[in-house]
């Protein structure tokens, strides 16, 4: 099993679909590494050599920022809007959408379940 930037990436797939496992990376920027490094795209991971894989790894990290690094800085750019008190840091910190999204009716994956109103009958 080839580990990639802290992620072990699925053997049997193709390179370019198993290099979307980790966090940062998806199909565009991964037939971009595989095109750098010089791997066809119909290749297997079990199919690749310890040189391969060394060069997808420094090509990742030379090029890309991704997982734990990534997710670090996400983090941050949203604690700066929440620190800044700004509109958008304000829909993170109540839990809201941010992007302009309606909420009369929708947005449970951010509001989370719905909660029953004490008083109020069913129509």
């Amino acid at each position: 099993m080839a580990r990639i930037a802290g992620v072990n990436i699925p053997t049997q797939k193709r390179v370019e679909i198993s290099l979307t496992y980790i966090h940062g990376i998806g199909r565009r920027k991964a037939s971009d590494i595989c095109k750098t490094v010089g791997i066809p795209s119909e290749r297997r991971v079990n199919e690749l050599t310890d040189d391969e894989v060394v060069r997808i790894r420094e090509a990742i990290d030379r090029e890309h920022l991704v997982e734990g690094d990534l997710r670090r800085e996400v983090a941050m750019n949203v604690k700066r809007l929440m620190d800044l008190g700004c509109y958008r840091g304000m829909r993170h910190r109540k839990g809201l959408p941010v992007n302009g999204q309606r909420t009369h009716t929708n947005a449970r994956t951010r509001k989370g379940p719905a909660r029953p109103i004490a008083g109020r009958k069913k129509a």
